[in-house]
């Protein structure tokens, strides 16, 4: 029997994949646009930088991937970067805003 796989299973691990020039993890710096997760346990995810340029985007979409991986029950695994609509500073959680001090 194959495990389920859930948006929140995968929303989770994401939590532990940070932005190496910024101390928060991407789901609360607002990078995470869209989390699915297809009836073969086949996840989507369409992130975004919070620059267009970051030299770091590559990075963190492989570390998002190998995060995404080691769920039980993931079968496949593609990280989509989109720059529409453009990522701000708005999309930063509560929490992270504290942390950051803003």
């Amino acid at each position: 029997m194959t495990q389920t796989v859930t948006q929140e299973d995968i929303i989770e691990v994401l939590k532990d994949v940070y932005d190496p020039e910024i101390p928060v993890n991407v789901v609360d710096l607002g990078l995470i646009y869209d989390v699915q997760v297809h009836d073969n346990n086949d996840v989507h995810v369409q992130m975004t930088l919070t620059a267009p340029g970051c030299g770091m985007g590559p990075h963190i979409a492989q570390q998002a991937e190998w995060a995404i991986m080691e769920v039980d029950g993931v079968a496949d695994v593609e990280v989509e970067m989109v720059f529409d609509p453009p990522w701000s500073p708005d999309l930063i959680s509560e929490s992270a805003r504290a942390q950051l001090g803003i």
